[in-house]
């Protein structure tokens, strides 16, 4: 062979392989500690399952790192004078991922959908809205039965997720397991627990911020598991970090840490009156639950659990919060008082206690100091850990009569209370139901003067915080590592991963 020929043979060479390494395909791996509920953003419920909603399924508004709604599907949205109408602008040149246009028509259908699907979990979110009504191709205009201030706020979420009219209405209640959006990612294939895939979809609006070909997403419930597959090179990026491993990763040089504060909460919720195990004192006696607040340290939870990272706390919203009550502060360990209020009560020590518990390495832990410390004021906490799927199914038929459960948390502060305080809440699992709350609930609803809503959050939290059926213990902070590989990762308030931005080196 000749030096030209030879030349010409190398440089064909670097050729092919320059162009082999451009053609090649990027694959995001992601580490749940859940394997989510159903696909289907009417019916879901799982924080896990909204992580990979953000990737498929796009929302009339999302928000910002500062909490600022913006506009996602929707340009813009303008209310009535009234506040009982919202006309909103829908994005052009949208479609869904078998191909079908985004316009008006399939906004109202996705609306209606979550109005008034079997089983929708969406109702109770935006049930305010009474008719929804096309304008124009690009229009549609919400007529609300009251004025609704946590509207907007409410479409930043699964209530705004938008599906395939023909896909939803061929599929019925089977969409869920293949859902048709107009994300970013469409849908690929789903192996329950062991992983859900989808790729990118060649036809999304803002295709110019979507660089990764593929995303991964690998249910691992083990959280020592997780950040081994992690740093092994196995995941790139896991969601919810062990607290107790903060320093592991800080000391790897090929992981990051990325960590902020979550609108949610962690709490306990109490079962008053679904089904047969709500026939106990806790269940029908309010001094038993405030007893059972009194014997839980959550400054000590959070300290021996999660070396003090956590936010200790006894509302739905945090201190920080413009409608965190100050009237209402966090009650300190008082166990005589519990026990004294056991004894006004009737109750004769140890009161054996069913405690569902999902099962993940952390809430387990703070199940067993909550055991030991409840002990002591005469409480006999039994641990019954659940595959988190299981235990939400187990919740709904009232197989409980104390279940650890976390929310992820909503910009607006009705987000964090209504489903679980007003007497048809769909996340209501402990039954609580008081027509006087109700009433208040409404009317924070329609009004939009914060000084004028926190107020009748302040009589809400008179009987809720003393009679219902959570019992919040702190505000959890948002923990992810991921390799050095991958840039543009930022933590959102809410806690999802937006997957628009997103590179691998």
């Amino acid at each position: 062979m000749t030096p030209t020929h030879a030349l010409k043979s190398a440089a064909a060479a670097i050729a092919l392989a320059l162009a082999g390494t451009a053609g090649a395909q990027t694959t995001l791996r992601i580490g749940l500690a859940e394997d989510p509920d159903a696909l289907d953003p009417s019916t879901a419920r799982t924080y896990v399952g909204r992580i990979v909603f953000a990737s498929i399924c796009d929302k009339l508004f999302d928000i910002d790192e500062k909490l600022n709604i913006v506009p996602q599907l929707a340009l813009s949205h303008d209310t009535s004078a009234d506040g009982k109408a919202v006309t909103i602008k829908l994005r052009t040149g949208v479609k869904f991922h078998d191909g079908e246009p985004f316009d008006a028509a399939a906004a109202k259908f996705s609306l209606d959908r979550h109005l008034s699907m079997q089983g929708s979990f969406r109702r109770a979110e935006i049930s305010q809205i009474d008719t929804v009504t096309v304008v124009d191709p690009t229009t549609i205009r919400l007529a609300l039965k009251t004025p609704f201030a946590p509207l907007i706020a409410q479409l930043t979420d699964r209530a705004g997720m938008m599906v395939s009219p023909k896909a939803a209405t061929a599929l019925g209640d089977k969409f869920g397991t293949a859902p048709v959006c107009a994300g970013p990612y469409r849908f690929t294939e789903r192996v329950a627990q062991d992983r859900i895939v989808v790729d990118r979809f060649p036809d999304y609006w803002d295709k110019s911020k979507v660089s990764i070909d593929r995303i991964v997403y690998r249910p691992i419930q083990d959280s020592t598991v997780r950040l081994a597959n992690l740093k092994s090179g196995q995941l790139d990026l896991l969601e919810r970090l062990l607290a107790t491993d903060i320093g592991e990763v800080k000391k790897d040089s090929r992981i990051r840490l990325a960590s902020g504060f979550e609108l949610g909460y962690q709490g306990i919720t109490m079962n008053l009156a679904n089904g047969e195990k709500a026939n106990s004192p806790l269940g029908k006696d309010a001094r038993v639950r405030k007893a059972l607040e009194l014997a839980i340290d959550r400054e000590a939870i959070d300290q021996v659990v999660f070396n003090g990272v956590q936010s200790p706390n006894n509302q739905w919203v945090s201190p920080q919060n413009p409608y965190y009550q100050p009237k209402f502060p966090t009650p300190k360990r008082d166990v005589a008082r519990a026990r004294a209020l056991l004894k006004e009560a009737g109750v004769t020590p140890p009161l054996q206690l069913d405690f569902m518990v999902p099962n993940n390495p952390e809430t387990r832990a703070v199940a067993e100091v909550m055991q030991s410390m409840a002990a002591e004021a005469g409480f006999d906490l039994k641990i019954r850990v659940t595959e988190f799927a299981t235990s939400l199914n187990e919740a709904e038929k009232g197989n409980f009569q104390l279940y650890m459960l976390a929310w992820s948390g909503r910009t607006d502060p009705d987000g964090n209370l209504y489903s679980f305080a007003s007497c048809k809440g769909p996340l209501n699992y402990g039954k609580y139901c008081d027509a006087g709350v109700d009433a208040l609930l409404d009317r924070a609803r329609s009004v939009t003067s914060v000084a004028e809503r926190k107020a009748l959050y302040e009589q809400v939290a008179a009987k809720w915080l003393t009679e219902g059926s959570v019992l919040y213990l702190y505000h959890r902070a948002l923990l992810f590592a991921h390799s050095t590989r991958l840039e543009g990762f930022k933590v959102m308030p809410d806690g999802l991963i937006r997957v628009t931005d997103l590179r691998l080196k």
